[in-house]
Order: structure tokens, then sequence, then C-alpha cells
């Protein structure tokens, strides 16, 4: 499937870079699954630096339950005049299509080196890695009108055995 949506521009802080370490399938579907799961990461992140919980570019990429789970996030935020700076790495993705149509896709990240930056003093709040630092993410999509996987249902897990080292 060709994706040929009109993509919303994503702009993040310079201070803020990602690691994504999922290999390309050589899926089609699959590698589309993995491609737009990290521009709906990357649009929450645009979200919360821009403190606006009503995005429209992480909202062209969630629906449902995932948006909505996505707003209130977002919102804690925006109450605490925080966003996120530093590097955030994504693992150990496995994508599922479903006979449905639907894709179920399960990634970890691994949050040490990503913290919270106050917008009202501009200081980093440095926390030491713990087995939090590491979350597990189960995610189900489907593909929308314009050929974009939607994020449905998202569900995080903090401390996974999983993710951690």
């Amino acid at each position: 499937m060709t994706n040929v949506a009109e993509r919303p521009k994503i702009r993040l802080p310079s201070d803020l870079s990602y690691s994504f370490e999922w290999p390309k399938t050589g899926d089609e579907e699959k590698d589309a699954v993995l491609a737009d799961t990290e521009q709906f990461i990357k649009a929450v992140d645009m979200a919360i630096a821009e403190q606006d919980p009503l995005d429209k570019a992480y909202r062209f990429y969630s629906e449902g339950e995932a948006a909505a789970g996505s707003q209130r996030f977002i919102q804690e935020f925006v109450d605490y005049k925080d966003r996120i700076t530093g590097t955030k790495r994504y693992f150990d993705a496995k994508v599922k299509i479903n006979a449905d149509g639907t894709a179920g896709l399960v990634y970890c990240e691994d949050q040490t080196k990503a913290y919270n930056k106050s917008l009202k003093t501009g200081m980093t709040d440095v926390d030491t890695p713990s087995s939090d630092s590491y979350v597990l993410y189960r995610s189900l999509l489907r593909t929308g009108e314009q050929g974009v996987w939607i994020t449905e249902k998202l569900t995080s897990q903090r401390g996974s055995a999983e993710c951690r080292p």
C-alpha cells in the first residue's frame, strides 16, 4: 500500500533525539507500521514541546483510546510546564499483521538518557536510571483512508523486565 497521505510536518527541539533500533523487516506492511509508529511517537513529543494537548499531528497518527491517552499524557507535561530533552531509544519491535487487516506492535523504550526539562526555569531534571527507565508498549493499529497506520490502542508497562538489559 502506497502512503500518499498529506502528512503533518513534525518539528522537534534540537536537544531531543531518537534512536529507533528496529531494522526494516522486508515486509512492506510491517515496515509501514514501524515508520508510522515512529512518526506518532515524534508527534506526541512535538505536542509536548509546543504545549498543545490538541495538536493535530499526533491525532493524525492516532484515534480512539490511543489519542485520548496521548492527550492526557501531553496535558501532564503542559500542567507542569515541562517538555522532554535528551535521547529516547526504541528497540525490540515485533509487528504482526492480523487476519482482519489490523496490526499488533510490541516494542521497548529506553528512557535512561531522556529527561524532563522545565519550560519555566530551563533546568533539566536528570534522574538516575532505574528499572522504571524501561517501558514496554503494546499497540493496535489499523490503516486509515489515506493508507497511514493509525494507533487505536496503546498500553505501556513501566519497569518491564522484557525491556531491561
